[in-house]
């Protein structure tokens, strides 16, 4: 065990007392789910005879702008059950005039921007993870899973039904949620659920149970209880098949101006729950063509930037694999499957994904298990080999909301020269971690310890990761605190660890003052500082970073926010620092620079909305820079919104190293002709990466969880515009439940 491991070993103790100390919360959040034997149409109507007798949850508790008071706009909530379905009915009191806030009619919108109710479902009462159900009073759906407490990813699809009836006084929403769709225990196992109602036309959060106004909605630290009157149904037999077919053409103008190839593939995926909790996805040649390009960003730094999964097949059940570790030291990083480097150019490839398996969920209320393997195909062309990835999860709960983790990671390589495929290569990358996760009871507690161990063929000295944290949160304070340590020599293919060989601290401190008067501007204001600090192996400081920070909120849900930074660099690296393979800065050279920032957020409800930023760099390394960055948007709603971000760094450095105007501009134009018809243009004009693409991307959501998606992209020089490549992808996805 390395030495630095004893560091933050007292966390083991800390941590349970903190979360021991916690007094536990009254349970006083109580709604009875009746049992029907009648069908129950989700119209928005509440026409059956169900709805007469139900109990009610009311009496909604104001989250946002105060958390002192009802809700002044009401809201009522009822749940039914029969053998197939979970009915939630809410009854929406709409006494304000003018139109509702929708962003668009386009399916997992977002909550910040649209009027809408929800609910968030725990099932196993874990405070953990869980299911979140949305609609807006357009009967605009979306649906989230809920992870690390309150984490929400909604690139979860899945298959339910609802419906909505507006009155000139309210709105009312049905919901039918099938329980082949949700992880549960069958019986009469309570479930754990709050209500929430966001409604920006009275500009009002509220929930059933209150959540204090520093604490996000999400949180299942803040549930009630549903008590079923008679057991829950077992889920019984649950097959879908997910098959799809693609067809298109490719056409690449760089680097040889190659013809035209046209391309077309099949594939399929499949979901069996082998119980009501614990679910196997198959998947069989996949294809994630339709799948948004990411997002860009101008990249300042020394080191690899991190982009989300937005691949469908690894994201349920995903926090199981992905939690573990910190930002910058992951011993799993799922987009690292299917892709390698091409030896001859360096360039990053795709690869093809023969097949995969992933078996995940609830052993029982208290284990979760992960089990994941994919095959990837040996690319002849470019000399790549194929490989074979597992990954292995096992986690259990302690105390109310904490648990404990241990995975494992293997990527073995499958082929070489003489063998297309191969166990008895000696090529392999495997890493063993564990993970200490901390959540007290009523959320005020947060904390995390991990240690992580790489194994390869070839014996190294430090192989290691590890690390810690605890936060504190309560309406007037926010404190945090972490270190982390990464060997020299820990580095995991799998894994996401853009930064070797160092020990880092870093700590945040805030205070919130809530202005007293009847009516105030400023919801809530206040200063923060936060700083690192960054040693090599030897506990020689490398980087070190100091901010002040001073954060105000309006009442109308607009920020302004101030920063002054303070760095200090050592370059253990050439470098550099505006990342454009100009003349580097040579290692071992120290740079002490400074600068002011100040960043606005306008209302996000009203239909033109500005966020914008300025900075200025007093000394940047051994020269200055100035940033502006910005995004403009304008909803026509309910059809959509036209959204332009743009990044421009001016990066001045004495001669003879490179002088530089970065521009990223990146207009959206989103637009939905119905429910089911929904249209993208996302275009972005990078100068840093001398690039300018373009993705256009039509969806037509023909029956639920079915698609047929056209997908237009194209390629070009940002300097000379002339064209690098393109290709057109039709793609068709049915679910079939059998």
């Amino acid at each position: 065990m390395n030495k630095n491991f004893y560091y933050y070993s007292w966390w083991l103790l800390l941590l349970p007392m903190l979360v021991q100390a916690q007094a536990p919360q009254k349970d006083s959040y109580q709604l009875l789910a009746r049992k029907t034997s009648k069908k129950i149409t989700p119209d928005g109507k509440l026409n059956e005879a169900i709805w007469q007798t139900a109990q009610k949850a009311r009496d909604f508790y104001q989250k946002f702008p105060f958390d002192t008071s009802y809700a002044k706009a009401k809201t009522e909530v009822m749940v039914a059950y029969d053998d197939q379905f979970f009915y939630v009915a809410f009854i929406c009191e709409n006494k304000q005039s003018g139109d509702f806030v929708v962003e668009s009619l386009r399916r997992d919108f977002n909550g910040g921007r649209n009027d809408f109710v929800t609910f968030y479902l725990d099932p196993f009462g874990d405070g953990t993870n869980g299911f979140t159900f949305g609609i807006t009073p357009l009967g605009v759906k979306r649906e989230a899973l809920i992870t690390n407490g309150e984490n929400l990813d909604s690139s979860w699809d899945n298959k339910w039904y609802s419906g909505v009836k507006r009155y000139p006084d309210k709105w009312i929403a049905e919901m039918a949620i099938p329980f082949k769709t949700l992880r549960y225990k069958s019986g009469t196992s309570p479930w754990k659920i709050n209500f929430a109602r966001l409604d920006y036309k009275t500009n009002e959060q509220s929930s059933w149970v209150p959540v204090p106004r520093n604490y996000s909605l999400t949180s299942l630290a803040f549930t009630g209880t549903i008590n079923w009157e008679s057991p829950l149904p077992k889920s019984g037999a649950n097959v879908v098949l997910i098959p799809y077919i693609t067809g298109g053409f490719v056409k690449e103008f760089e680097p040889d101006n190659t013809p035209v190839a046209y391309t077309r593939n099949a594939g399929m995926d499949a979901k069996v729950a082998i119980t009501s909790s614990l679910n196997l996805d198959l998947t069989f040649n996949p294809d994630f063509s339709q799948v948004e390009v990411d997002q860009q960003v101008t990249n300042l730094s020394r080191f690899e930037l991190f982009f989300p999964e937005r691949r469908q097949f690894f994201i349920e059940n995903s926090d199981l694999f992905s939690r573990f570790g910190f930002g910058r030291m992951r011993p799993f990083f799922s987009r690292r499957i299917g892709i390698q480097t091409d030896t001859a150019t360096g360039e990053t490839v795709q690869v093809p994904i023969l097949y995969g398996a992933r078996l995940s969920g609830k052993l029982n209320r208290n284990w979760r298990v992960g089990l994941l393997n994919m095959q990837t195909d040996r690319d002849r062309a470019r000399n790549l080999p194929s490989s074979n990835y597992t990954v292995a999860v096992l986690q259990r709960k302690v105390f109310a909301r904490s648990n404990v983790g241990l995975i494992f990671v293997n990527q073995q390589t499958t082929s070489d020269s003489t063998n297309d495929y191969s166990w008895g290569i000696n090529d392999y990358d495997r890493v063993m971690g564990f993970d200490y996760n901390m959540a007290s009871k009523d959320n005020k507690w947060n904390g995390k310890v991990l240690y992580q161990h790489q194994f390869t063929p070839e014996q190294k000295a430090e192989p290691f990761a590890h690390g810690s944290e605890i936060g504190y949160n309560t309406p007037e304070w926010r404190f945090y605190f972490s270190h982390e340590s990464v060997g020299r020599d820990y580095a995991p293919r799998v894994g996401f660890a853009p930064r070797p060989g160092y020990f880092m601290v870093e700590g945040s401190l805030n205070r919130r003052f809530y202005p007293t008067m009847k009516k105030p501007l400023v919801n809530n204001h206040g200063p923060g500082v936060y700083g690192n600090v960054f040693w090599d192996m030897d506990f020689n400081v490398t980087d070190r970073f100091v901010e002040l920070q001073y954060i105000i909120n309006f009442q109308d849900r607009s920020s302004l926010e101030f920063y002054q930074g303070n760095w200090y660099t050592r370059l253990f690296d050439d470098f550099d620092p505006t990342n454009t393979d100009g003349i580097p800065l040579l290692a071992g050279t120290e740079y002490f620079y400074s600068n002011v920032f100040a960043f606005y957020n306008s209302n996000p409800v009203k239909l033109f909305n500005i966020n914008v930023g300025a900075g200025y760099f007093f000394r940047y390394f051994n020269g200055k820079r100035t940033r502006l960055t910005g995004e403009v948007s304008y909803r026509f709603q309910p059809y959509g919104r036209i959204v332009i971000r743009a990044d421009y760094n001016q990066i001045t450095l004495p001669a003879p190293y490179n002088s530089v105007d970065l521009l990223l501009l990146a207009p959206r134009f989103e637009f939905s002709f119905t429910r089911k018809l929904f249209f993208t243009v996302f275009t972005q004009y990078n100068t840093q990466a001398n690039l300018v693409n373009i993705n256009a991307r039509f969806q037509w959501r023909f029956k639920p969880v079915s698609d047929l998606f056209i997908v237009y992209t194209d390629n070009y020089f940002s300097d000379n515009l002339q064209p690098i490549g393109r290709s057109l992808v039709v793609k068709l996805t049915y679910w079939l439940n059998l």
